[in-house]
């Protein structure tokens, strides 16, 4: 049988977006959905690696396709160690630090090992591109204001280095040529200020910044200290209602920008004043990344699945368009970013990097 397609793995929280591609065409995708009671047999992210490879592989077959026609398998990158942005070969070690979760338990950390297990099978190598632990800090960027506690670069890089390159097409301009900032707006938010390319800051979005349909962004410290010596949570459970059960959800109850649009759109006033203040966050920190590029803006790019509500992006747009254009791209290219990665390998335009031969 002839190689002649990619598969692309992408999981998510409480799904698993998979597709197929021959070159540049896509030829079948599905979003695999998980409920939460399946997933609540399994303690912890890595626990969920058969689960969902058994799904993958059923669906990939059940579709009319043999493994034998794979020439690549690319996944999602996870909570790696701090890495330079590009391809990356899956290796023993990126497999071992991806089962521990060395930067945090995520689901995107099963993507690659995911991604192994399938290449295998199907004699053809495995990899992963631009994952959330892409690291081009500038080194003041790094500090927090407590020497024991360093800023980490953890950042939705895939989407907002592809979201950048379509850009960059449309303008034919080069990126090295731009100062960009591009703001991920999804289940988390990342805001970053690029630099020629360079993600050079952006907040983290598990811990900081705006809050988001499900987290809960920059907190006060002094009063998140309280919560956490009042002995109404464990550890485990504080951390679960800042990372999961944050922002939209904790205010309204969902995480679906399309069901707080609803409420508003009926009159619900508290609905709209949490939206408001979503968007009005998103903008502060869109401010502050202007900062770091010294006010020299060619363009702010909003992207992301939640850039499709205009209520927001209006909103938004009118609190930071002094600043530079606003140029809305909403949705998430991973599916065809990644894909593309696996292409400029496989064509020897790129060549994959070595994980343990990159890390700090």
């Amino acid at each position: 049988m002839t190689k002649e397609f990619v598969l692309v793995i992408n999981p998510g929280s409480t799904s698993t977006k998979v597709a197929v591609f021959r070159e540049n065409d896509l030829i079948i995708q599905e979003n695999l959905t998980h409920s939460a009671e399946a997933l609540s047999k399994y303690e912890h992210i890595a626990d969920q690696f058969d689960f969902r490879t058994e799904l993958i592989l059923s669906w990939y077959q059940n579709s009319g396709y043999s493994l034998n026609t794979l020439k690549a398998v690319i996944g999602r990158g996870g909570l790696l160690k701090p890495m330079p942005s590009g391809i990356y070969e899956v290796t023993d070690a990126m497999m071992e630090d991806l089962k521990i979760g060395i930067q945090g338990q995520h689901a995107s950390n099963l993507g690659g090992l995911i991604a192994d297990l399938i290449a295998k099978k199907a004699g053809v190598k495995a990899y992963i591109a631009d994952p959330v632990a892409v690291d081009e800090f500038d080194e003041v960027a790094r500090i927090s204001g407590i020497p024991e506690i360093k800023r980490k670069s953890l950042v939705h890089a895939l989407n907002i280095k592809a979201t950048a390159h379509r850009y960059e097409k449309e303008q034919e301009k080069d990126l090295k040529d731009m100062n960009l900032i591009v703001a991920h707006i999804g289940g988390g938010i990342s805001v970053a200020p690029m630099i020629k390319g360079k993600i050079v800051d952006v907040n983290n979005a598990n811990e900081m910044g705006p809050f988001s349909p499900e987290r809960a962004g920059t907190l006060p410290v002094g009063d998140v200290v309280k919560m956490c010596f009042s002995g109404a949570y464990t550890e485990k459970e504080l951390k679960t209602k800042i990372n999961n059960k944050g922002g939209l959800v904790g205010y309204l109850g969902t995480n679906d920008a399309r069901e707080v649009m609803k409420r508003i759109e009926a009159g619900d006033l508290q609905a709209k004043l949490i939206f408001d203040a979503m968007g009005y966050q998103i903008a502060k920190e869109i401010g502050a990344m202007a900062a770091v590029l010294e006010g020299r803006v060619d363009a702010i790019l909003l992207t992301g699945g939640v850039a499709y509500s205009k209520y927001l992006t209006d909103l938004i747009a009118s609190h930071v368009g002094f600043i530079a254009p606003v140029v809305i791209k909403p949705g998430e290219d991973e599916m065809t970013a990644l894909n593309e990665s696996a292409l400029r390998v496989l064509n020897e335009v790129e060549t994959a990097k070595i994980y343990e031969n990159e890390v700090n």
